[in-house]
């Protein structure tokens, strides 16, 4: 065999093993990606819907998720919505839920977000602006309190607090909140998504 020969088959051998190596590298990692992604979801379901043991996916499309929550007898605890809209610097990805009468939002967090740090960021700071979300009347359309107060008490039931400095960013939120109560209303109203607990027998 020629020395050209010889050095072809050894480039090519070693081809095939990184190539091979890579791909298994690349598997793992998406695979624990797609670990760590699961977990960031349970861990957000469990900060905004209280007393949520099992979580069942009901719906999903892109940028949008409900989960029906459980508690530890079976019934309904709640909603939990993952959703994804566009932020002032980039996407917002946050879940928030929903109490069993799906009239009151019981909290909400976010998952991921590229705003500006210290200021837009701050959607992420319970708070400059998370504990502003809980027991929020999501009956109707949800509107930004300007300017902002110190505390939930001074709000109306429909009203969120906006971060000093960044009225954007507060808004960006609650349009994806709103746009999502409005998608639940739809598909609810065409019975593609049932809120309802089938029991275990059946009835």
């Amino acid at each position: 065999m020629s020395l050209s020969a010889r050095m072809i088959l050894v480039l090519t051998l070693v081809g095939l093993i990184s190539g091979g190596f890579l791909a298994g590298v690349a598997k793992l990692t998406k695979e624990r990606i797609a670990l760590n992604v699961q977990a960031e979801i349970e861990e957000a379901i469990d900060e905004v819907v209280d007393d949520a043991e099992v979580d069942m996916l009901v719906y999903e499309e892109e940028d949008f998720v409900i989960y029906k929550e459980l508690d530890d007898e079976g019934r309904l605890a709640g909603l939990a919505i993952q959703a994804t809209g566009v932020g002032f610097q980039d996407k917002i990805t946050l879940m928030f839920g929903l109490d069993a009468s799906l009239e009151e939002i019981t909290g909400l967090t976010i998952i991921d977000q590229s705003e500006t740090p210290g200021l837009g960021a701050k959607i992420e700071d319970w708070e400059d602006f998370l504990q502003f979300w809980e027991n929020r009347d999501a009956r109707g359309l949800l509107t930004l309190r300007k300017p902002p107060v110190k505390t939930i008490g001074e709000l109306l039931p429909t009203e969120i607090n906006t971060i000093t400095a960044a009225t954007i960013s507060s808004k960006k939120v609650l349009e994806i909140v709103n746009l999502s109560l409005e998608r639940l209303k739809e598909l609810i109203k065409q019975e593609k998504i049932s809120v309802d607990v089938e029991e275990e027998d059946g009835n």
